[in-house]
């Protein structure tokens, strides 16, 4: 994956934020919405575009593109900058490839310890009973 490539590859759009704000928010767009074409992207090989579309099949649209927006400052480099950080993120944290997980069996001196106990306690509810009369 080229980080480079991948920023090319962006589009970017300036939106009006929603929520209060007053006056300043009714005339400045800083709301910051990234579009990530996935499918038309040359920066990101086959296996590469199948393990995102994967990972993140909850996150792209039906003609796969991945859509992120950040308005979380009054400033549009700001919410720029930070919509890049977050996309690279997503990105490669998608393109992680979990180890693989070894089979393991507990040791016999914790199989041992785990009955002690269960019988300890088994033994101490038996004790909480009425005693048996006959």
């Amino acid at each position: 994956m080229n980080k480079t490539d991948i920023l090319r590859e962006l589009q970017f759009k300036a939106v009006r934020s929603s929520g209060a704000g007053g006056q300043h928010v009714n005339k400045v767009s800083t709301k910051i919405e990234l579009v990530f074409d996935l499918e038309a992207s040359a920066a990101l090989s086959d296996l590469e575009k199948e393990r995102i579309a994967s990972k993140l099949s909850s996150r792209l649209t039906k003609e796969n593109v991945l859509l992120l927006q950040c308005d979380e400052s009054r400033s549009q480099h700001k919410n720029k900058a930070l919509v890049i950080k977050r996309f690279l993120e997503t990105i490669e944290n998608a393109l992680k490839v979990p180890k693989k997980r070894k089979k393991t069996k507990p040791s016999r001196s914790a199989i041992e310890k785990r009955l002690k106990a269960k019988k300890k306690s088994a033994q101490k509810k038996a004790n909480r009973s009425k005693p048996d009369l006959d």
